[in-house]
């Protein structure tokens, strides 16, 4: 389980969620047939303990998530911003500290209750890989959730995120196409942006096929995926097709000032930091400017027209003031806006609820703002 996410030292960016192998483009192995890792989950994380004190760049960290960073960083990957981008994706996953937790702790999760399957889609200059999970109880058509993983727009990819994805489907009773767009640097910037877009528009085309309602669609991402799903919107309102009903953006990218005052107080946090921050927007982007494309800072984009957005942030996180400054933005734009901001936790805590309880309620959140949008 070593694919891509990874330990940026005492650092990485994903963690979120619980598998992987999905590799970084366009095609998967047979990992689409999720049948015996999951993600949803009733846990006894009360019996997960830290070895040893609360780190520097964190001393308000709770007990559960601190043991899943002691785990990543006992792995000894080297610095993210130190490899390459190949390299880089060959390191321990927050997925991997979370998985070796369940098992040593000898924690039970649930059988998935979703069935899942593979989908290759054209988009401009290639392929890209859906997996489609759908629950096992109801009756279509489902609501439709299109969902985008993070990992800065360079590494990581859906079985990483496997937890979140089917954890979403299962608790909203909805079908998630998650999507897994092309990286950087073998794919540089807009690419991820408009491969992600290309899955949605397929997503609204074929919805009957994948026993979905394309009039109940919404969009979900996490970090850069929480970018490319409200750039999403963005595209739709200005190409005039079918807008989300609603967006949940956890921890996006929204800006490129690396300045902020959670950035500065977060700078050497794990599983995110400033230098990895720094390394994922150099690989994403041809020439650094590029980083204020409101695209990329969304905060600089017309927000005008959005749909209604929930907005999850950690407190242990470089990207927290990111989330906080694209509420304000988006609410000055006249776009309604939850927010919820997790005290304890850090960057890529949302798909990790087998084990920290904050993530678990984080998902439940989520799960409750898409189900009121769906009339569920």
């Amino acid at each position: 389980m070593k694919n891509i996410l990874n330990t940026s030292s005492l650092g990485l960016l994903a963690g979120a969620l619980l598998f992987a192998s999905c590799g970084n483009s366009t095609k998967t192995t047979t990992t689409d047939s999720t049948s015996t890792e999951t993600t949803t989950m009733t846990t006894d994380s009360a019996a997960l303990k830290p070895t040893g004190p609360a780190p520097e760049w964190g001393k308000t960290i709770h007990p559960e998530m601190q043991a899943v960073i002691e785990k990543l960083v006992s792995y000894g990957d080297k610095p993210t911003e130190s490899l390459s981008a190949t390299d880089a994706r060959k390191n321990h996953t927050p997925t991997d500290a979370v998985m070796d937790l369940v098992k040593e702790n000898n924690i039970t999760l649930p059988a998935p209750g979703v069935d899942t399957v593979g989908k290759e889609i054209p988009v401009a200059g290639g392929n890209i890989h859906l997996r489609i999970y759908t629950p096992k109880v109801g009756k279509g058509p489902f609501p439709v959730i299109v969902y985008y993983h993070g990992g800065g727009f360079v590494i990581a990819n859906i079985d990483v995120y496997n937890a979140s994805a089917q954890g979403l489907a299962e608790q909203v009773g909805a079908v998630v196409v998650s999507v897994a767009y092309r990286l950087a640097p073998e794919h540089k910037f807009p690419t991820a942006h408009n491969d992600s877009f290309a899955a949605y528009e397929w997503t609204l085309k074929n919805a009957a096929s994948i026993n979905a309602d394309p009039k109940k669609i919404a969009v979900l991402g996490e970090s850069a995926g929480g970018n490319l799903a409200a750039n999403v919107s963005i595209m739709a309102r200005d190409k005039k097709i079918m807008v989300p009903l609603h967006e949940v953006l956890v921890y996006p990218i929204a800006q490129a000032d690396m300045t902020t005052k959670s950035y500065t107080a977060y700078a050497a946090a794990h599983p995110l930091n400033k230098p990895m921050m720094a390394w994922f927007t150099e690989k994403y982007v041809t020439a650094m400017a590029e980083a204020k494309d409101p695209r990329i800072s969304l905060v600089n984009a017309n927000l005008k027209g959005l749909p209604p957005t929930t907005i999850i942030t950690a407190e242990i996180d470089p990207l927290n003031n990111d989330g906080m400054m694209l509420a304000d933005k988006l609410k000055a734009a006249g776009v309604t806006v939850d927010t919820k901001n997790y005290d304890g936790v850090t960057h890529e805590f949302f798909g990790m609820a087998a084990v920290v309880p904050e993530a678990k309620e984080a998902q439940a959140y989520a799960a409750d703002q898409l189900k009121k949008v769906f009339g569920k």
